[in-house]
């Protein structure tokens, strides 16, 4: 199968986001991919594996491959194949009919929380409510520290996922999902930042949740802005946030 026109943009902006959290070091050497929804709904441009790459961190358009919704693919170059954990991404474009872009990266700190059996709790309000929200909307953890590598364990970790952005995995590392690639990679570096407060509001002890009073403040926020987006879903709002965001991380890793 050939590619289709449009594809090399979209492959340059899975590989931007795979260049991105590697120079965030959300994930090390060859560890994680990212992939994207093509068009059609039946495809996925995704980061392949082989001799000859050289890690997420370095990742072109050449490194992305597209393949069938059974992970099988259907256009790359010789000596590429897709990640082992493929079907993390086939099963949750499967289920979840809004998912356009997933993200499976490995960074240290969420995975220390997963190991520890330590929550991660609402520390922090104003520093930045969109964080917040994201944890109070829940971060499930998928408790198998294993790989994700047939269908039947992509069921399982789906399952353990639901609805929700993101999903720590035990011993092992995130799993991202949104409407667009800019959406999955910011919430991957959110989740990762959030972790990062955590862990170091753990090592100087004391660590409390904000108050109820407060909690409850950003939640009739943040449950006025889904009402507002649910009247008015194309106007600026989240999308307006997420695309900052990713013009930001932009900017900062040189991308």
């Amino acid at each position: 199968m050939p590619w289709d026109h449009g594809d090399r943009s979209a492959r340059e902006l899975v590989a931007k986001s795979c260049r991105m959290l590697g120079k965030l070091d959300l994930t090390k050497g060859g560890m994680g991919h990212v992939s994207q929804r093509t068009p059609d709904g039946q495809h996925f441009l995704v980061r392949a594996k082989g001799f000859e790459e050289v890690g997420v961190r370095y990742t072109t358009e050449e490194h992305i491959v597209k393949v069938d919704l059974d992970g099988k693919m259907v256009a790359g170059a010789d000596g590429l194949e897709p990640p082992g954990e493929i079907h993390i991404h086939s099963w949750l474009y499967k289920m979840r009919a809004g998912t356009n872009c997933v993200v499976h990266v490995h960074p240290l700190t969420p995975m220390l929380f997963t190991i520890c059996d330590k929550p991660i709790l609402p520390l922090f309000g104003g520093y930045d409510p969109h964080m917040l929200a994201l944890i109070l909307d829940g971060i499930p953890i998928y408790d198998r520290s294993i790989t994700i590598k047939n269908d039947r364990l992509a069921k399982e970790f789906v399952a353990a996922m639901g609805d929700k952005r993101g999903c720590l995995m035990r011993g092992h590392g995130i799993t991202t999902a949104g409407g667009s690639v800019e959406e999955a990679t910011v919430t991957a570096i959110q989740i990762n930042e959030i972790a990062e407060i955590s862990y170091r509001a753990q090592l100087l002890g004391g660590a409390r949740p904000i108050p109820e009073e407060d909690l409850a403040e950003f939640d009739e926020r943040s449950e006025g802005i889904k009402a507002q987006q649910k009247k008015a879903p194309t106007r600026e709002g989240a999308a307006a946030r997420r695309a900052l965001w990713w013009n930001y991380y932009s900017r900062l890793t040189g991308e």
